[in-house]
């Protein structure tokens, strides 16, 4: 089984220029702050591994240099990590990445692959490339490069990787994965406030972002844990409203109903004892 990992960045735009915002300058001279959550998810448990912070305008490729991954495990990002640098540094450890070939990318055709009759349709080439870069273009780096026809955007997608023993097709379905990630990013803005803040400083932006991410992480690990099926945005909604519950949570969202008939049946044991025995109530209580 493939150990994958998947690497993506998403902004979150600040109201005022608290960390430095990415794109142009505004007509008005005004630009509002950003801050990029870069994150790192084991694909089996789209649980969060590596999660740093940076302006908005910090490049997303600097943060290759502090992965560190297991031997022989595949991690997969988009061309804003082009790194060939640190994709030589991948290869020494055993890493295998697969990301997308940037349009002006400088590389040369080494060996093209046969491609297998029972291949999937959508492969039109696999070939082994050589990648230039440096200050110079004097160092190399080699790569497989896998063109592959995807019906259901209508393009071709052209894909790099450093690993020459998986299928071209893997490759691509490695690729699909990314979607994973972009699903985590879209579950935390849609039901954590990251538009509005507590504190208006760096420090206290960031301990709110940590905040929802433990937050969705320990509501990930229960919808893990429990057998009935719930949506995630539901799980928030009952949890934001019983905060102050004292409730079994895993028995709770197993049964809400027979939980909840248990609350009401103290409930009115508690109103029965008080009718009758007051003192006993105080008691009870």
């Amino acid at each position: 089984m493939i150990r994958l990992y998947i690497m993506d960045s998403t902004t979150i735009t600040l109201f005022k220029e608290i960390l430095k915002g990415v794109g142009r300058k505004p007509e008005n001279g005004k630009k509002k702050g950003g801050i990029k959550a870069h994150t790192i998810i084991d694909s089996q448990d789209n649980m969060p591994c590596f999660i740093r912070y940076t302006e908005a305008a910090r490049h997303d490729h600097v943060l290759l240099k502090d992965v560190i991954l297991p031997e022989n495990s595949f991690i997969c990002f988009d061309k804003g990590y082009v790194d060939y640098e640190q994709y030589e540094v991948f290869t020494g450890k055993k890493i295998w990445y697969v990301t997308r070939l940037k349009d002006n990318a400088l590389y040369v055709a080494k060996q093209e692959f046969d491609i297998p009759d029972d291949a999937h349709a959508g492969v039109l080439k696999d070939e082994e490339i050589e990648l230039s870069y440096g200050k110079n273009k004097e160092l190399k780096h080699k790569a497989r490069r896998v063109a592959f026809w995807d019906d259901e955007n209508g393009r071709v997608f052209e894909f790099i990787t450093n690993n020459f023993d998986l299928s071209a097709e893997e490759i691509a379905m490695i690729y699909k994965k990314r979607w994973q990630i972009e699903l985590l990013f879209k579950q935390l803005k849609q039901n954590f406030p990251l538009k509005y803040f507590l504190g208006d400083n760096e420090n206290a932006i960031i301990i709110q972002i940590w905040a929802a991410m433990i937050a969705n992480l320990l509501l990930t690990i229960l919808r893990s844990k429990i057998k009935k099926q719930w949506a995630f945005s539901n799980m928030m909604s009952i949890v934001k409203h019983q905060l102050m519950s004292y409730i079994n949570v895993y028995a709770f969202f197993e049964d809400p109903e027979r939980t909840w008939r248990k609350v009401i049946a103290k409930e009115k044991e508690r109103e029965r004892i008080s009718k009758n025995d007051p003192q006993t109530m105080l008691f009870f209580r």
